[in-house]
C-alpha cells in the first residue's frame, strides 16, 4: 500500500501512536513526519560531547555504560502526626546509578529510584540513546530515570534496534518525554515505506542552476543517510526550499505594496523646522541620513514600508518623531503603537517634552504650528478617554501615542496618514492590521526595533520592508562598564551592594533586575537534586531593604503591578525620588532616566544576549559613566559563562547579535514563537547559510518578476501560498 504526503498519520502508523505523535509533536499527516528533521546525527566511536550539556535542556545522547550500581538510600524520619506521635517510617528506596561516558571520557550519570534491575539490563560496554532532562546534582550531571534504547551489548534490544539504526549514521530527533527519538525513528521508518516518491516542487531551472537533489531523494536521505555527503546534499536541497519559498513571500509583498496608494507627504514643514531650530544639539550623521531617507518616502504615493533599527541609544525616537512632524506638518495624524504601558506612557512623556510647546495645539498661547500629543492605553477613565477620543477624531492630536488600546473599536482617526510600531515583534499581524485599517489609505509604516538585528535575519524576517540602521550614539553619552560577579562569593556581592550605594551617594540611581516576579509555583520547584528557582523581584526587593539597601528609597516594578501603580513609580523614579528601582524586564526598552548609572542584574546567565544588553542600555544615558554587573552562577568555561563574559567583552550591540545568533536556536528568531504553529524553518540557519539566502533572494526576485502568479509552477506557488497564509503573522512586518 501507498500514501500521499498529505495522508492522515492515522492511516501510516496506526490511530494510537498517530495520536500520540499529534498530542506530543503537532505531527498530523505523513508530511509532518517526514518533515520532522533530526536535529543531528550519532556516529558510532564518535564523541558525544557530553560537556556540551545545559541544566534544564531535554537532550537525547548517545554513549557508552561504564559503570553500575545500585545502593539503599537512609531511610528519613517518619513525620510526627497533629498530635504530636511519630508515624510510621517511610519505606526503604533503592537508587541505581549508570555512569554513561563518550570517546572523550566525559561522564553523566543516570539515576533511577527503586528499579535495581535496571542495572542487570544496562551492563558495562553497552552502547545506547539516552533521553531525559538534564539536572545537576552535587555537582555532577544527570538524568533522572531517562528512556533508552540500547544498541549492542547482552542488553540490546535486539532485531528492532538494529533495523532502526542499522546505517552508520544514527540520527537524533525532536523528541518528548513520551516519544524518544528511536519510536520516531520508527514511525519515519514505516513513513518512508509506504509513501509514494512526491513530485518536486521547486522550479525545475532553479534545481538546475544550483545542482539540487530531488526532493524525494532528499527525504530520504536526510532521515537515513547513505553518508556523510548524500546528507550534505539532502539538507543543501531542503534548505534551498526553505530559503526559496520565504524569500518568494517576502518579494511578492514588497511588489504588491508598491502597487498600492498612499497620501504623500512633502519633505520639512513648519512644526518640523520650529522643531529642529529648537534642539539643543546637532543630529548625528545617521540621525541625518536615516531622516533623509524617511523624508523622501513619505514624499512618494506609494506606502513606506520600513524598519529603523539602532542600538540601545542611538536616538532612534528623535528619528521617528521628525517623521511624525513631518506628516503632522501637512495635515496628517500618527500613531505609534508600543506594546506595554510602561513604554507607551514613556514614548508619551519623551515625545512632549522634546516638543515642549509644541505639542500644546489648542491652548491659549500656543504657537500655531503646535499639534497635541495624547495618550491611550487600557487604564484611561471614561472621562479621560473621551476627550482623548474627541482629540482623536478631530484631528487635534496630531500625534497619539497607545498601546492595544488604540486598536479598539471606537478609535477613529481623522486622516491617519503613519503608524509608528515600537518592538514590531511583539505584536500580531491581526493587530497591525487593525490600526492599518482605521486609514481611509494605506498609512506609511516605520517600525522601531531596539534589538540590532544582523543582516540575515533583516533579509529573512524584515525582508519586505526597506531597512535603516543608526549605529552611532550622540555626543554625551557615558560609557559603560560590565562585569561578572559570583553570585556565591560573599566578598564581591558586598562590593556590588556597595557599589551601587556609591553611586546613590553621588547623587546618581540604580536597577536591580529579576528573571521573575515571584509567588508563583517556581518556589516549590527546587527539590534535593534540582537547582535553585530564580530570583523573585518580590524577596528580592524585601531583602535588599532590610540589608545591603537598607535606608536608601528603594521602588519595586513588575508587570503585574496596576498600570496606575507601575506610573506612579516610572514617575517617582524618573523624578529621582527614588534611588533603586528593583525591577523585573519590564524595564527592557524605552526607559530613559539619564540620572541612571548602576545595574545589577540578578540570576544574569537566565538571560539571552540581546536581552542583556537591551537591559544595560538603560543606564550611562546621561553624561556620567555606566556600571552593569552581571551577577551569576554560572561556572567558568561554561557555555552561560561565556555567553556573560562576551556581553562584558563589548558594547557593541550588532556583534553581540551576531553571537546571540550563533547561541541561540533558529527556531527562536524564525520559528513558532508568535503563532505557536509548527515553523517552515527548521534546516536554515541565518549565521551558516547567508549564501543560500543571498542567493535565494535573487532568484526569487526574478521568478516573482516574471510570473507575479507563479502560475507557471503550481506547486511552488502552493508552498509559497501555505507560508504566507500560515507564517504571515512574523513574515509581515508592515
Amino acid at each position: 500500500m501507498t500514501v500521499e504526503l498529505g495522508t492522515r498519520l492515522r492511516e501510516v502508523v496506526g490511530a494510537g501512536t498517530a495520536a500520540a505523535l499529534d498530542r506530543g509533536l503537532g505531527l498530523r499527516t505523513a508530511a509532518d513526519l517526514l518533515g520532522h528533521y533530526p536535529f543531528r546525527y550519532a556516529q558510532r566511536g564518535e564523541p558525544a560531547d557530553l560537556g556540551a550539556l545545559r541544566i534544564g535542556e531535554e537532550v537525547t545522547v548517545f554513549a557508552q555504560v561504564r559503570a553500575a550500581n545500585t545502593r539503599e538510600l537512609p531511610r528519613k524520619p517518619a513525620k510526627r502526626g497533629k498530635d504530636g506521635k511519630s508515624g510510621k517510617r517511610p519505606p526503604r528506596r533503592m537508587l541505581t546509578e549508570i555512569v554513561v561516558a563518550d570517546e572523550a571520557g566525559r561522564t553523566l550519570t543516570l539515576t533511577y529510584f527503586n528499579q535495581p534491575w535496571r542495572d542487570k539490563k544496562l551492563t558495562p560496554g553497552t552502547w545506547g540513546l539516552f533521553a531525559g532532562k538534564v539536572a545537576q546534582f552535587r555537582g555532577r550531571l544527570q538524568l533522572n530515570s531517562p528512556q533508552y534504547q540500547l544498541l549492542e551489548g547482552e542488553g540490546a534490544d535486539g532485531a528492532e534496534a538494529v533495523e532502526e539504526f542499522a546505517g552508520a549514521l544514527i540520527p537524533v530527533y525532536p523528541a518528548t518525554a513520551d516519544l524518544p527519538t528511536w519510536k520516531i525513528a520508527k514511525c519515519v521508518r514505516i513513513a518512508l515505506d509506504t509513501v509514494a516518491d512526491p513530485p518536486d516542487p521547486l522550479p525545475a531551472a532553479v534545481r538546475s542552476r544550483r545542482h539540487l537533489m530531488d526532493y524525494a531523494t532528499a527525504l530520504r536521505q536526510i532521515h537515513r543517510p547513505d553518508s556523510f555527503e548524500s546528507l550534505g546534499a539532502a539538507k543543501q536541497r531542503l534548505k534551498w526550499q526553505e530559503a526559496l519559498v520565504m524569500q518568494a513571500v517576502l518579494v511578492g509583498r514588497k511588489a504588491e505594496a508598491a502597487l498600492e496608494a498612499a497620501t504623500p507627504y512633502g519633505p520639512g514643514g513648519p512644526i518640523l523646522e520650529r522643531f529642529d531650530a529648537s534642539l539643543p544639539f546637532k543630529l548625528t550623521a545617521g540621525q541625518r541620513e536615516v531622516g533623509e531617507e524617511i523624508a523622501a518616502e513619505l514624499s512618494r504615493p506609494h506606502p513606506m514600508h520600513r524598519i529603523l533599527q539602532g542600538d540601545v541609544g542611538s536616538g532612534k525616537t528623535l528619528v521617528a518623531l521628525r517623521a511624525m512632524l513631518q506628516v503632522v506638518a501637512h495635515g496628517g495624524q500618527c500613531a505609534l503603537l508600543a506594546p506595554t504601558e510602561v513604554l507607551a506612557a514613556q514614548h508619551h512623556r519623551s515625545i512632549a517634552e522634546m516638543l515642549g510647546e509644541l505639542a500644546r495645539g489648542g491652548e491659549l498661547g500656543s504657537p500655531d504650528e503646535a499639534t497635541r500629543v495624547v495618550l491611550l492605553t487600557g487604564s484611561a477613565t471614561a472621562a479621560q478617554r473621551r476627550d482623548i477620543l474627541d482629540d482623536v477624531r478631530s484631528g487635534a492630536a496630531g500625534i497619539v501615542v497607545g498601546t492595544h488600546a488604540l486598536l479598539y473599536d471606537g478609535v477613529d482617526f481623522a486622516d491617519l496618514g503613519l503608524v509608528v510600531v515600537d518592538e514590531q515583534h511583539r505584536f500580531g499581524v491581526e493587530q497591525r492590521d487593525a490600526l492599518r485599517s482605521k486609514a481611509e489609505r494605506p498609512p506609511h509604516t516605520l517600525v522601531m526595533t531596539a534589538t540590532p538585528i544582523p543582516r540575515t535575519v533583516a533579509m529573512t524576517v524584515y525582508g519586505d520592508l526597506e531597512t535603516s540602521r543608526l549605529t552611532e550614539l550622540p555626543a554625551g553619552r557615558g560609557s559603560i562598564d560590565t562585569h561578572v560577579v559570583p553570585y556565591r562569593d560573599r566578598r564581591w556581592m558586598d562590593r556590588a551592594w556597595a557599589r551601587v550605594r556609591e553611586e546613590v551617594a553621588a547623587g546618581r540611581q540604580a536597577y536591580v533586575v529579576c528573571p521573575r516576579v515571584g509567588g508563583d509555583e517556581a518556589d516549590d520547584q527546587a527539590g534535593d537534586e534540582e537547582p535553585r528557582p530564580p530570583l523573585a523581584v518580590t524577596d528580592v526587593f524585601d531583602e535588599l531593604r532590610a540589608g545591603p539597601l537598607r535606608g536608601l528609597r528603594l521602588g519595586l516594578l513588575h508587570g503585574r503591578l496596576e498600570p496606575d501603580r507601575k506610573d506612579r513609580v516610572m514617575r517617582a523614579y524618573a523624578a529621582g525620588d527614588l534611588d533603586v528601582l528593583v525591577a523585573t524586564t519590564v524595564i527592557e526598552v524605552g526607559v530613559d532616566v539619564p540620572s541612571a548609572t548602576a545595574m545589577v542584574i540578578l540570576d544574569a546567565e537566565r538571560f539571552g544576549i540581546s536581552q542583556l544588553h537591551q537591559l544595560r542600555g538603560r543606564i550611562g544615558r546621561g553624561r556620567h559613566p555606566g556600571l552593569c554587573l552581571l551577577v551569576s552562577e554560572a561556572a567558568e568555561g561554561s557555555t552561560s559563562r561565556d555567553r556573560l563574559d562576551a556581553v562584558a567583552s563589548t558594547t557593541n550591540g550588532f556583534a553581540l547579535a551576531e553571537l546571540d545568533l550563533e547561541q541561540r536556536r533558529e527556531g527562536d528568531v524564525l520559528g513558532a514563537s508568535q503563532s505557536g504553529r509548527k515553523s517552515h524553518v527548521k534546516l536554515l540557519s541565518l549565521l551558516r547559510d547567508a549564501d543560500i539566502i543571498y542567493a535565494a533572494r535573487r532568484e526569487a526576485t526574478e521568478l516573482v518578476e516574471s510570473d507575479r502568479g507563479l502560475d507557471s509552477e503550481p506547486r511552488f506557488a502552493a508552498l509559497v501560498g501555505d507560508l504566507a497564509a500560515d507564517r504571515g503573522d512574523y513574515l509581515e512586518k508592515g
